[in-house]
């Protein structure tokens, strides 16, 4: 809508009313400037959302394609639905019909040979319709597991495997006196190997919550971590029988029989050093093959999805689709694999979504049908749960389709040809390398971020290709690598300028000469010098004027001002005698909310406010001014990568007064005196995804 009020010209005008009607795709093909109106991401892939019966209520567990293309799906109240004709369009609807229901909080399904299996959270079951007349008539016990009936205990899958096999996951509990995650009874946070006759085989540990699960395109089998105790943030890991997949609460079970792992809690180090340097010196402990960054790519990862469309949903064939429930994104993913581990990049693909993803399958048209829930976690989509179909226009985006490992640095390549010229110069890249607190601690703020430079850039001669050479590479680490000033041949701009690339190993092939931008670099560096050094002169001799006139001005003052307390003031100032006007205590509920919802306090009276966060994710409260909310999260959001360092509160004017982030069941006080403007204040939390929802009202009076 920004562009369009920009549109000052008769055909502007004209032009942004026909946007109004036919929408910005279709006429934008027939623009005579391109440029006028800058692609979006609903230019390539349409969202467009099922509707669900008022009698259903869809809170998507899990979802599997049918033969005839409808689509099965079970939500978490129990029940198993099939919706035929999914991709119809017009004003025709998809038919629901109750398969099964009675069902124990199912968070994953998989069709095969005729039957549907779901696991439920204490057991994997087969549906079968013996009769024929559309609805389950035998429930199956293939096999059960234990529980402890602590609420975190989720079970995902099936997937199955080559050999007729099934994996299921198992998340582990929480405990809220702890702080973090526990495993209470056996296999609790690993994956579990199940034959059709239901015999249980132990097949990895390490999982905190293992909601997302798949294969790629070369039958490998990953799964998707949340961020949380010993995960600082999302990440996705391939996963083989054995594997150690880093959380330590699942070694509780290492010395049963028939485990394939044989590390114990012991071995495992809480230093808050890198996960990857540990796993060099643990043997057995498996580094993620892709970290998403916590706040940027996602806040809570979900499905995994192998794009097996032959091209049919566009220029990413082979490449994988996460889903996040938080933040209602799909990421992009390419993975590769050197020396026999996989490592990769992962890009932003597509966000707007109406709740928060849990589950994507492809459709037999090659569309993307996207399950979703928040499940009282909340999420960036404001739905309790919602289905929509994903689809490709057939335009081509200008992206970054991949980016590989080499020797010396990274090879981007792109979907459509590039402007050499800018492809070539090394100021329209960045890239930053860095890392997470490999802890026992709830997630970890960014750590030993430091820019890599780079020494040149070769552009292929189709334009297709960008060969970065690239200094202080590390391995282990996660590469943010921006192309913000690149451009195709038509001058288009990237749709998506950033992708993140976990190196567990450097790429083969050959080096390239550098000498000849070494010494080009030289040149640079020298005349920068010079100017630098007549600008710093410069703003010397201003300063010093500046200061000069500042004591002058001191000086003439003669009505002392009382300091003004800090936004995160947390000692009581001495001024108020060891005494504050009124004492707030402030907790948390489930579902992203404040404990109590709203305060009241006298305009101008000295407050001490005592957070307590008992939930089981970061938290921070922040009062903004009036109607800021929304604005203050997402000026957070855009912090990146220093996020989670910064506590996710952004330097604005709006917010008056913050904690720091707190862990689970971490406690922070601060001091602070109220507006002296009465009036409806704001106080948030501000971590990304729960600005949204996690909000409450600071009512100032006189």
């Amino acid at each position: 809508m920004k562009n369009l009020m920009k549109l000052n010209t008769i055909k502007g005008f004209a032009l942004a009313l026909a946007c109004l009607f036919f929408g910005q795709a279709e006429l934008r093909a027939q623009a005579k400037e391109p440029n006028l109106l800058p692609d979006t991401e609903d230019d390539f892939y349409k969202l467009i959302s099922l509707p669900v019966p008022e009698d259903v209520i869809l809170e998507v567990g899990g979802m599997a394609t049918l033969p005839d293309g409808s689509l099965a799906i079970c939500t978490r109240r129990g029940e198993v639905w099939i919706v035929s004709s999914p991709n119809i369009s017009g004003n025709e609807k998809p038919v629901y019909k109750k398969f099964a229901s009675g069902l124990h909080e199912p968070l994953g399904l998989a069709y095969h040979d005729g039957d549907i299996y779901v696991t439920q959270r204490s057991e994997l079951t087969r549906l079968s319709d013996t009769d024929g007349d559309g609805r389950a008539d035998v429930y199956k016990k293939i096999v059960s597991w234990p529980l402890s009936g602590n609420y975190h205990e989720y079970s995902y899958g099936p997937t199955f495997l080559p050999n007729g096999n099934m994996l299921v996951t198992l998340n582990v509990g929480w405990s809220n006196s702890l702080g973090h995650g526990v495993s209470l009874v056996p296999w609790r946070g690993w994956a579990l190997e199940i034959t059709p006759e239901g015999e249980m085989i132990p097949f990895a540990a390490g999982m905190r919550s293992p909601a997302g699960y798949g294969m790629n395109a070369e039958g490998d089998f990953f799964y998707t971590e949340n961020q949380g105790d010993w995960v600082g943030s999302g990440r996705i890991s391939h996963v083989e029988k054995g594997d150690f997949l880093g959380n330590a609460e699942s070694l509780e079970w290492s010395d049963l029989p028939g485990s394939p792992v044989t590390l114990t809690t012991g071995d495992i180090p809480n230093t808050g050093e890198p996960m990857y340097d540990v796993a060099q010196r643990v043997p057995g402990l498996k580094a993620p093959a892709i970290w998403l960054p916590h706040g940027i790519l996602g806040i809570s990862t979900s499905g995994f999805l192998n794009d097996n469309t032959e091209g049919g949903f566009g220029p990413f064939a082979n490449q994988v689709f996460v889903g996040d429930q938080g933040q209602s994104i799909i990421s992009r993913v390419d993975f590769e694999k050197i020396d026999g581990v996989y490592q990769g990049v992962v890009f932003p693909f597509r966000e707007g979504f109406s709740s928060g993803i849990l589950r994507m399958v492809w459709g037999n048209d090659a569309s993307m049908f996207v399950g979703m829930t928040s499940r009282g976690w909340s999420s960036t989509g404001k739905e309790l749960f919602s289905l929509q179909r994903l689809v490709w226009t057939g335009r081509m985006p200008f992206e970054m389709k991949t980016i590989k490992s080499k020797p010396d640095g990274f090879e981007i390549e792109f979907t459509e040809p590039v402007n050499k010229e800018l492809a070539k110069d090394p100021a329209n890249y960045q890239v930053t390398g860095f890392t997470y607190k490999y802890q026992a601690q709830y997630g970890s703020p960014v750590i030993n971020n430091e820019n890599c430079d780079i020494i040149g850039v070769v552009v292929s001669e189709d334009g297709m290709k960008a060969r970065l050479l690239v200094e202080n590479l590390r391995l282990g680490y996660i590469h943010e690598i921006k192309a913000e000033g690149v451009k195709s041949t038509e001058g288009k701009p990237l749709l998506h300028n950033v992708g993140y690339y976990t190196l567990n190993n450097f790429g083969a092939g050959e080096k390239i000469d550098q000498t000849p931008f070494l010494t080009a670099r030289h040149e640079h560096e020298m005349m920068m010098k010079a100017a630098a050094d007549s600008a710093a002169k410069a703003q010397a001799d201003a300063e010093a004027k500046a200061k000069a006139a500042e004591a002058k001005k001191q000086a003439a003052a003669t009505k002392p001002v009382a300091p003004k307390l800090a936004k995160n003031t947390t000692t009581m100032p001495a001024a108020w005698d060891g005494k504050a006007d009124i004492t707030i205590n402030m907790g948390t509920k489930p579902g992203l909310k404040f404990d109590p919802a709203q305060l009241q306090v006298k305009a101008g009276s000295k407050v001490k406010l005592v957070f307590q966060n008992v939930d089981d994710m970061l938290h921070n409260f922040v009062i903004v001014m009036p109607g800021t909310a929304i604005e203050v999260g997402e000026a957070a959001m855009k912090l990146g990568l220093e996020g989670q360092q910064k506590d996710y509160i952004p330097n604005t004017s709006k917010v008056l007064f913050n904690t720091k982030l707190l862990q689970p069941s971490e406690s922070a006080t601060i001091y602070f005196i109220a507006p002296t403007e009465p009036g409806e204040y704001t106080y948030v939390c501000t971590v990304p995804g729960h600005f949204y929802t996690m909000q409450g009202i600071l009512k100032v009076v006189k």
